[in-house]
């Protein structure tokens, strides 16, 4: 049997929920309350299978029932069917708050990467750029060996098959090689 606004007793809801809204009537809500309480705590009840979490729910609903009363439009529907909807998306709104994955400030999505100070950036530049143009002052076997050797990562005994020089010959073409880089490292240092 649908209850509609010639029905006395939704009749009487509805002029109660429009004091409350109105005149913020007491009384009123507590008619309200004493009526809808237990009916919406037993709903949440059945929905969140949590007595606790049922009971706050019903309080979250209600005293949003008394702060919303003078949004009601009887035009739009009952009181009944208005308290439901309150306490509906109330429930879904806890459910969601539930859900919600908790933030960890440690995740790797939310910690910045490395990086290095612009004095430190500034100085590691300034010594690629030193090392670059010391190694075009070494004659071309000479660089030749050093690209092989710590750019392709070739042991020495790799490059002397592949260049077809004696083992000895790549040692100390590389081995002069380091003395002259130093030497020029140290000298614009």
């Amino acid at each position: 049997m649908s209850q509609t606004v010639d029905d006395p007793a939704q009749r009487n809801f509805t002029e109660l929920l429009a004091a409350v809204g109105k005149d913020r009537d007491i009384e009123a809500f507590e008619t309200l309350f004493k009526h809808y309480g237990p009916k919406v705590r037993a709903y949440m009840a059945k929905l969140a299978r949590d007595g606790q979490a049922a009971e706050e729910l019903m309080q979250e609903t209600m005293l949003a029932v008394w702060n919303k009363a003078d949004q009601f439009d009887p035009a739009r529907g009952n009181v009944s069917s208005w308290i439901f909807t309150i306490a509906r998306n109330l429930r879904i709104d806890a459910f969601r708050k539930e859900r919600r994955p908790t933030f960890d400030p440690t995740d790797p999505a939310f910690v910045a990467d490395d990086v290095a100070p612009a004095d430190v950036e500034y100085e590691s530049r300034q010594e690629a750029d030193r090392l670059r143009r010391a190694m075009e002052t070494l004659p071309p076997e000479q660089l030749e060996l050093l690209k092989m050797s710590f750019y392709n990562e070739s042991s020495h005994s790799a490059i002397a098959a592949e260049l077809g020089l004696p083992m000895g010959t790549v040692k100390s073409r590389i081995r002069l090689a380091f003395a002259k880089l130093r030497a020029a490292l140290e000298e614009r240092a």
